[in-house]
């Protein structure tokens, strides 16, 4: 028995991985008519459910922003203290400052 070459295999991934995403479809697909059905049927509405429409993925990394912890008293550019010292605050801190003449 031969086995099958690369090719093939790869031909045969792409279209399991098609399959899967089909069946995912057809899935959700019958789920959300059935969830319509069943509102239909008992005369619900988005606001009986006590939620609001599903909103848009958010990032897993991070929190956002974050507040400034320091600032260049002659131009009023900040620093969060997070990632690397602005070029101002370096060659303040070089000119002999240290990082508390800084903080807010």
């Amino acid at each position: 028995m031969t086995q099958p070459d690369l090719k093939q295999l790869l031909a045969q991934r792409a279209a399991l991985e098609q399959q899967i995403i089909d069946a995912q479809r057809s899935a959700r697909a019958a789920a959300i008519a059935e969830v319509r059905s069943l509102m239909a049927e008992h005369g619900l509405t988005m606001a009986d459910l006590g939620s609001r429409p599903a909103a848009a993925p958010t990032r897993k990394g991070g929190a956002g922003k974050v507040a400034a912890k320091y600032r260049d008293p002659a131009t009023g550019t900040t620093w969060s203290g997070r990632g690397l010292q602005p070029r101002w605050l370096k060659a303040a801190m070089a000119d002999g400052k240290s990082l508390s003449d800084f903080a807010l």
